[in-house]
C-alpha cells in the first residue's frame, strides 16, 4: 500500500438537473457532505438545467465555459459531478477545463478507502477502484495527474497512474479468489448460526441514519459512532438479548446512498448480503431529514436489487428528538413501526418486545408439562425457543413457549 500525503482540495460541485429542483438540490447538498468526509472544500456549485445529460461533455458548451471562469474566479483544484461519468465524458471533460474531474462514483470510492479496517473491507474497496479504473485510465490519467494527492489517490493497492489495463486485470483474478476465500469464511459462520437456530437481524438503512448508535445502545457495544457519511463500512454484529430469555444476533451493515451504482453493490455484495440471509430486518431511518421518504425508497430499491424478499421488517424512525414538524411517520413495506432516538435512548425499551413478536410468527407455540427427568428438553426449549412462562408443579415443569420446526420432535413428550 502506498500511502499519499493528505492534501484538502478545493472543488465545485457541478450537477445537470433532469427532474425536479428540489431533487437536485437534495442530491447536490449530499454530494456536498461526501466531499466534506473525502477532506474536500467546496468552494461554489454549478448546476445546468436539461431534458438528458450530454453523452460526451456531461454540460452544454455554455456551462462548460463558465464552469472554467469559476475554476479561476475561485482558484478551485478540480469538480465533482453528481453523476457517474462514462470514460468520454471524464476524458473530455479533463481536456476542456484542464484540472481534476472526478464524479460521485469515484468520491465515494476513495471515502470507502478511507473506512475499510477489514480485511474484507480492504479487498472488496481495491476490487471496486481496479474496475472503475479499468475503464477510465486515459481521462484518470488527465486528471489525476494534475495533482500529487487527495481525493482518488487513496485505497489499499493503489499504484497510481502507472498500472496498465494488463496489471489491473492480473489485480483483479488475484482480489477475486481471496474475496471468495473470505466469504466461505462468512458462510461457514453463517451456516453455524442457522444450525444453532440463532435468529439474526440485520440493521440497514441510508448513512448517516443512526445504525451504529443504535447497536451501541441496544446491545452495550462500542462501535464507531460518528455524524459523517459512511462512519462505519464493514459490517458488525454483537448479541442481544430478547425478553423471556433467549438471544439474537444484530448486525450492522454499511449505509445505503442514492444513486449508488449497481457494480458497487456487486462489489460489496458479500456484506450486503447479511441482510438476504437474515430473518428480519431492522431499518432505522433519520425522521428528522426532509429527505426521508426519498432515502428510505432508496433503501428499499438497494434491497430489492439484493433480492431481500418476504422478511418481516421493523422500521425504527430514529432521531425523533430532532423532529421539527407533526406530519405522520409511515413505511408502507413495514410490519411494525416504533419512533425512537438511539443516542438519547427514546423508545428503545419497545423494540424487543417488537424484535420478538416479528419472530414469533415464525415458530409454534407449545404447551407442555415435562416430568423432571426431562428437564433437558426444557433447557433445549430455554436455548433455542423463546419461553412464555414456566412453572415447577409437583407434577413437573409446566411449560409455554413458542419453538422453531425444527426442535419440535426433539421437545416433544
Amino acid at each position: 500500500m502506498i500511502v499519499q500525503d493528505e492534501y484538502s482540495e478545493r472543488v465545485i460541485l457541478a450537477a445537470v438537473s433532469e427532474g425536479s429542483e428540489e431533487e437536485t438540490a437534495a442530491s447536490l447538498q449530499e454530494l456536498a457532505d461526501l466531499a466534506s468526509t473525502a477532506g474536500a472544500e467546496v468552494v461554489e456549485t454549478l448546476v445546468q438545467k436539461r431534458e438528458r445529460i450530454h453523452p460526451s461533455t456531461y454540460f452544454g458548451s455554455g456551462k462548460l465555459e463558465e464552469l472554467k471562469g469559476m475554476l479561476y474566479l475561485y482558484d478551485a483544484d478540480g469538480i465533482i459531478c453528481d453523476d457517474e461519468l462514462s470514460p468520454v465524458q471524464l476524458r473530455t471533460l479533463a481536456d476542456e477545463l484542464e484540472c481534476k474531474v472526478f464524479d460521485r462514483t469515484l468520491l465515494i470510492l476513495d471515502i470507502f478507502a478511507q473506512r475499510a479496517r477489514t480485511k474484507e473491507g480492504r479487498i472488496q474497496v481495491e476490487l471496486a477502484q481496479l474496475r472503475y479504473r479499468a475503464s477510465r485510465l486515459v481521462g484518470l490519467r488527465k486528471s489525476l495527474s494534475r495533482l500529487g494527492g487527495g481525493i482518488g489517490t487513496r485505497g489499499p493497492g493503489e499504484k497510481k497512474l502507472e498500472i496498465d489495463r494488463r496489471v489491473i486485470g492480473e489485480r483483479i483474478s488475484v482480489l477475486k479468489k481471496e474475496l471468495e476465500d473470505v466469504v466461505r469464511h462468512r458462510e461457514v459462520q453463517r451456516a453455524g448460526r442457522q444450525k444453532g437456530e440463532i435468529h439474526t437481524a440485520a440493521i440497514v438503512g441510508y448513512t448517516n441514519a443512526g445504525k451504529s448508535t443504535l447497536l451501541n445502545a441496544l446491545t452495550g457495544s462500542a462501535v464507531l459512532e460518528q455524524d459523517a457519511l459512511f462512519a462505519t463500512l464493514d459490517p458488525t454484529t454483537r448479541i442481544f438479548d430478547l425478553p423471556q430469555g433467549g438471544q439474537m444476533l444484530l448486525t450492522d451493515t454499511v449505509g445505503f446512498i442514492r444513486k449508488l451504482p449497481h457494480h458497487l453493490v456487486d462489489a460489496f455484495r458479500s456484506t450486503l448480503e447479511e441482510a438476504v440471509y437474515a430473518d428480519m430486518i431492522i431499518h432505522v431511518v433519520d425522521a428528522s431529514n426532509p429527505s426521508m421518504t426519498e432515502q428510505m425508497n432508496t433503501v428499499y430499491e438497494t434491497l430489492d436489487m439484493l433480492g431481500v424478499k418476504g422478511k418481516p421488517v421493523l422500521t425504527l424512525f430514529n432521531k425523533i428528538d430532532r423532529r421539527t414538524d407533526d406530519d405522520p411517520l409511515i413505511d408502507s413495506r413495514a410490519d411494525r413501526t416504533l419512533k425512537i432516538s438511539a443516542k438519547h435512548h427514546i423508545g428503545l425499551e419497545e423494540i424487543p418486545e417488537a424484535v420478538s413478536d416479528l419472530l414469533v410468527g415464525r415458530k409454534l407455540y407449545i404447551e407442555r408439562l415435562y416430568p423432571y427427568d426431562q428437564g433437558r428438553k426444557v433447557a433445549l426449549i430455554r436455548m433455542k425457543g423463546q419461553l412464555v412462562s414456566e412453572e415447577f408443579t409437583p407434577e413437573g415443569i409446566a411449560v409455554k413457549a413458542y419453538i422453531p420446526l425444527s426442535i419440535y420432535n426433539a421437545v416433544d413428550i
